[in-house]
């Protein structure tokens, strides 16, 4: 191999080198970031009232898909969240927080006007439900599950833990975990918010 032979390929080994850096550096190689969380629903709000998608659009949305006779995990994160939307101080006024019912059957309008006006509750919360259908393409929108456990009248639901922080355009911004405690949501929603 001659001298300048070795200088052609060191400098086309340099060129490469250095183009992928660029484009590493600008994010060509990184896979868009859409995430599969959310998508069209059509439920009604708890005023009987039929709400889809377009409630998600102007504010930071918290949704949680829980039920109203959850004994536990259900109120627990309402009463976090509520915390959370206390600490918030004046960036509360661009958060909303939505209550999804995987529990349709027994989680009508009027039921979830009755949860939701417990004082430890997030203020203004949004309660949603719908017809068994409706339930199933919002929960398969939002890429979660649950199903009923046990028979009777006193049967619980599975359902995740988390809620989804969508972002004022309707699209997923992040999950907030169960159970972080109100000072770290407080954290989740304000970094999102600088994103």
């Amino acid at each position: 191999m001659t001298r300048r032979n070795l200088i052609v390929i060191v400098c086309a080994v340099l060129s490469l080198a250095m183009l992928g850096a660029v484009a590493w550096k600008t994010g060509a190689f990184r896979a868009p970031q859409t995430a599969l969380v959310g998508g069209p629903f059509q439920l009604v709000n708890q005023a009987g009232k039929p709400v889809d998608e377009s409630v998600l659009k102007g504010k930071w949305s918290v949704v949680f898909f829980g039920y109203t006779y959850c004994p536990d995990v259900c109120p627990t994160t309402m009463v976090e969240m509520a915390q959370a939307q206390e600490r918030l101080g004046a960036k509360a006024k661009d958060v909303q927080f939505l209550f999804i019912s995987v529990d349709p059957e027994r989680d009508t309008p009027a039921q979830l006007t009755n949860y939701l006006s417990n004082d430890a509750f997030p203020k203004g919360t949004i309660g949603l439900t719908g017809t068994p259908e409706q339930v199933a393409a919002a929960a398969k929108s939002y890429r979660t599950f649950y199903r009923k456990v046990g028979t009777g009248t006193d049967y619980l639901m599975d359902h995740p833990t988390p809620a989804y922080l969508m972002n004022p355009k309707g699209a997923f911004a992040r999950v907030i975990p169960f159970g972080i405690g109100p000072d770290e949501v407080v954290t989740q929603i304000s970094a999102a918010m600088r994103e």
